[in-house]
């Protein structure tokens, strides 16, 4: 029987896949839109982590958990929310974590102190993990040899989203305040909600095994895939080091350059222009150049940090520097994020949705250490200091790197 079950589920997932030719384009695009409106919930708080510290009264030290935090629900959802995709139909999961996205953005629009703020950010977090049900639930839409295009064109929107947000949410500050950020996400989620319940089509997975099963099944694809565990630990070190830069940098334009969040955001827009590297590493993908592509996108994130080091004083030079410096990383770091989810949804399409969780989660605790390491390093050692710990773990990740050519 168990045999038999596995086997169903290979038939349909394959003629899920047959499909994929006759799939609109215009379903791909919302799944993009949608990816990138909800990930930003993640990063809206980078740029404001001054504000928001002030009006809850956390102290420098304290201030990374407001991002810190936001990372760990990520990293709780994709271990225990993501995996449902492949035993739940994916639509009406996705809409459940939505919900939830809604209603924290609300408590933390009316938090009146820094416990109920931080609670909520954590449950923006764990509900946020709805983009990453979309994502592979794009690639089921897909055929084999487009599927290096659609995760690009896909995370590109996510990735868009991601540094958006940041200029977004400086913006929006600079004119009502950080609390309006908050309620303005709240009511676009809810309008995303309500049309991906309308638009999207079903997609209903045959189980296999319970939830108790599927979560005892995590350690064991982690310990029986090793391109996952590699993808995982090069993406965990690269967005390490892109979460202790964003959660810095702010404070940085803040105290040296003494921009406000007019100019903040203005700087965030700079780092745009890295989303570029999602599709053309998607595409270089599928033409079988992913190693060498993983080798530059490390090499990249690594010179990042080697121009912030450059950076001293508050001149114009040095501010250009800084944006050189927003757009490397972050084009190293969304190449090497489409590389890595291309290798394992090739993996298996029964359990794609679990192979993504963990990839995912294992990465985010890079980004929630970066954060947390980022601000207890500037407050204690400076800019300097900082750079120093971010530009070793583009480092490691090279060093991991260089042992794949004798394991592969």
């Amino acid at each position: 029987m168990e045999l038999e079950r596995e086997i169903t589920s290979a038939v349909k997932e394959t003629q899920a896949q047959s499909k994929s030719k006759s799939t609109p384009n215009w379903i791909m695009m919302l799944l993009a839109v949608s990816c990138g409106i909800i990930v930003a919930n993640l990063y809206y708080a980078q740029t404001l982590v001054g504000p928001i510290s002030i009006a809850m009264g956390l102290s420098p030290r304290s201030a990374g958990l407001i991002v810190t935090l936001t990372q760990v629900g990520y990293v709780l959802g994709l271990l225990f929310i993501v995996p449902l995709s492949d035993i739940i139909e994916n639509r009406r999961l996705t809409v459940v974590s939505l919900i939830m996205v809604v209603g924290a953005l609300v408590a933390a629009t009316l938090a009146p102190n820094s416990l109920i703020f931080l609670a909520a950010s954590l449950l923006i977090g764990l509900g946020s993990v709805a983009a990453q049900i979309l994502v592979p639930y794009a690639t089921y839409l897909a055929s084999e040899n487009q599927r290096g295009r659609v995760v690009g064109n896909v995370m590109s929107g996510l990735l868009l989203g991601i540094m958006f947000a940041r200029p977004i949410a400086s913006f929006i500050t600079d004119l009502w305040g950080w609390q309006a950020v908050f309620t303005l996400s709240a009511v676009l989620i809810t309008l995303l909600t309500i049309l991906l319940s309308r638009a999207l089509p079903e997609r209903k997975p045959v189980p296999t095994m319970n939830y108790g099963q599927l979560l005892g099944s995590l350690v064991t694809l982690l310990k029986a895939t090793p391109i996952l565990r590699r993808r995982a630990i090069y993406q965990a070190c690269l967005f390490g080091a892109f979460s202790l830069f964003w959660t810095v940098v702010s404070l940085r334009l803040t105290d040296h350059f003494h921009l406000s969040q007019q100019g903040i955001a203005l700087f965030a827009l700079a780092g745009v222009a890295g989303a570029v590297a999602a599709p053309v590493a998607g595409r270089l993908a599928d033409r079988g150049l992913s190693r060498l592509m993983s080798g530059l996108a490390i090499t990249i994130a690594f010179l990042a940090f080697v121009v912030s080091y450059l950076v001293q004083g508050n001149s114009n030079t040095a501010l250009i520097l800084l944006v050189i410096a927003a757009i490397l990383l972050d084009m190293g770091v969304s190449g090497s994020l489409v590389l890595g989810q291309r290798a394992i949804y090739s993996l298996g399409g029964e359990t794609r949705g679990r192979l993504n969780g963990l990839f995912m989660a294992i990465f985010f605790v890079g980004g929630a250490l970066g954060s947390f390491i980022g601000a207890w390093s500037y407050a204690y050692g400076g800019w300097i200091l900082t750079v120093l710990l971010g530009m070793s773990l583009p480092i490691l990740a090279m060093l991991y790197y260089f042992t794949e050519k004798r394991t592969a």
